[in-house]
């Protein structure tokens, strides 16, 4: 699969093409320009110079996030049953809750205070519990190949766990 290396901003159009055709496309931004924001999983930015190791190492993550496009997302149902792939998992209210605002976002980091205000929404309750109820829900997604990850100072995602 190839990936498209397209000079930003110059090359904007070109990029919307190749959005809408689900080409993966690496953004190289020109020096002294702002980074384009990229909501696409088949989308990544490196600024110039850019260490060629590096513009290797986003065009193999595109590669291969371009191969499992075809794989479908996890879903939650109503009763809080989340489908991924063959897997089947049914998850109590609270993190059923949680688990719909994470698999509604794939690939983008959900904040502490979204998950509180989805999973609790007449209460406030602590980053505390919080976490628990995101450590149950990780054990419990686990067993159907999804794994809830933190990033740093942004919040929570789900993924696929490798197969």
């Amino acid at each position: 699969m190839d990936v498209a290396l397209l000079a930003w901003p110059a090359d904007d159009a070109r990029r919307r093409a190749a959005a809408v055709a689900g080409e993966p496309r690496l953004l190289l931004v020109a020096p002294g320009e702002n980074a384009p924001t990229c909501d696409d999983p088949l989308e990544d930015w490196v600024r110039l110079p850019a260490d060629p190791a590096d513009v290797r190492a986003r065009v193999a993550t595109l590669v291969r996030r371009a191969a499992s496009e075809g794989v479908p997302h996890p879903t939650i149902d109503d009763d809080g049953t989340v489908r991924a792939g063959a897997g089947v998992v049914h998850l109590p209210p609270v993190q059923a809750r949680l688990a719909q605002v994470l698999l509604a976002s794939p690939g983008r980091a959900v904040s502490a205070l979204s998950l509180m205000e989805a999973a609790w929404p007449l209460e406030t309750v602590s980053r505390n519990t919080l976490d628990v109820h995101l450590s149950r829900l990780r054990k419990r997604l686990a067993a159907i190949g999804l794994a809830v990850r933190s990033v740093r100072g942004r919040g929570w995602t789900v993924e696929r766990t490798s197969d």
